[in-house]
């Protein structure tokens, strides 16, 4: 497993005055190039070559590396290229997505904003319900097998799949038909059945809040708001439920956008409460705990109380939204804070202190 001391080893040889930002070519990367650039930084993407007209339109990156597939990025010839360029990543989904926990915390010899050993936390959804309930956060309740469902659940594939193969059950016999259903549309194999995760599905209202965890500032920031649009089960409801029960449809919940979310104020307590918790307790389980952004996934009842499903401890999507607009970062900021330029701001406040192996952990 890679350690601190290795990434420290590696940053002593980089060139802090020619620092540069990059990324995979996918998930947030506009955000992330974007704030780069705004704070002086070379930007450099690695990227799949059908994807390269995105970053000739928005001409955010200096250097533009196309790879057949993502996996490149764990070749030594591309991580040595990536070192030469004294580039830090900056891990999103897609880095989960397309390769493995173990690969990024065993394999990628490249400087990564953030704590490697809190990916595993993320992936294992049985670690990451542990770690929220440590928290003290409220979670919906859990089933180890879907010959337990007596409810109405929301089941699961792990990882950052964007919602691709999630379903709605209520009980044994609705989950194995709808499961085989999902495999016949390609969008579950068979051998996902042993790792699909049963949650309740608690009804209310889709909340995601974004925060930032400073090490610098030693602080947890909330930055941004989200809800998710989500296809099909966001255009079920323009079909009458008559019809509805007609065709007998099984939606999933493929993400495809986001929708920026204003809470109200009475709410906002809580909700920083819970990232500050949440940190608290990661500086225990894997020290130094969250750097960077992080979101917390919830639902929050007619009741107003507030469920957390799940924890991204990266960047997410949703805080595309705030590119330049967020109302949590103008709270705190002022004009054109976001997620993205929040983390290049940290990168070289820290290259600036002498303290980048603190962020690149």
């Amino acid at each position: 497993m890679i350690t601190s001391a290795d990434m420290a080893g590696i940053l002593q040889k980089y060139d802090t005055s020619k620092l540069a930002i990059g990324t995979l070519g996918s998930h947030s990367s506009l955000n992330i190039f974007k704030g780069a650039k705004e704070e002086g930084f070379r930007t450099v993407c690695v990227c799949k070559e059908k994807d390269a007209i995105l970053y000739q339109k928005f001409p955010l990156v200096d250097e533009l590396i196309t790879v057949k597939d993502f996996t490149e990025l764990l070749t030594e010839e591309l991580q040595e290229k990536l070192r030469r360029l004294n580039v830090i990543l900056i891990p999103h989904g897609s880095f989960t997505a397309y390769l493995s926990t173990q690969q990024l915390t065993d394999s990628l010899m490249v400087p990564m904003f953030g704590n490697r050993e809190l990916l595993h936390w993320e992936a294992d959804r049985k670690e990451q319900e542990d770690w929220l309930r440590q928290a003290g956060l409220r979670l919906p309740a859990t089933f180890k097998s879907p010959d337990e469902i007596d409810r109405l659940v929301i089941a699961k594939l792990p990882g950052a799949k964007g919602g691709r193969g999630y379903f709605l059950a209520n009980s044994p016999q609705a989950f194995y038909k709808k499961f085989t259903e999902m495999v016949a549309r390609r969008l579950l194999t068979d051998e996902d059945l042993d790792k699909v995760h049963l949650q309740e599905y608690a009804l209310g209202v889709n909340v995601y809040p974004s925060y930032f965890s400073s090490i610098i500032k030693d602080d947890v920031e909330l930055l941004a708001m989200d809800r998710r649009y989500e296809s099909a089960v966001d255009s079920l409801g323009k079909i009458p439920a008559s019809q509805q029960l007609e065709i007998d449809v099984n939606p999933t919940y493929t993400v495809v956008g986001n929708f920026p979310i204003v809470l109200r104020e009475s709410l906002l307590p809580e909700i920083i409460r819970m990232g500050d918790s949440v940190h608290k307790k990661a500086r225990e389980l894997a020290p130094p705990g969250i750097i960077g952004p992080f979101c917390l996934e919830t639902v929050i009842t007619d009741d107003l109380k507030i469920f957390t499903f799940e924890i991204s401890a990266r960047i997410v999507a949703g805080t595309n939204v705030g590119i330049g607009t967020s109302p949590y970062a103008y709270l705190r900021y002022g004009e054109n804070m976001y997620m993205g330029r929040r983390i290049a701001i940290e990168i070289k406040e820290a290259a600036a202190q002498n303290r980048l192996n603190e962020i690149a952990v």
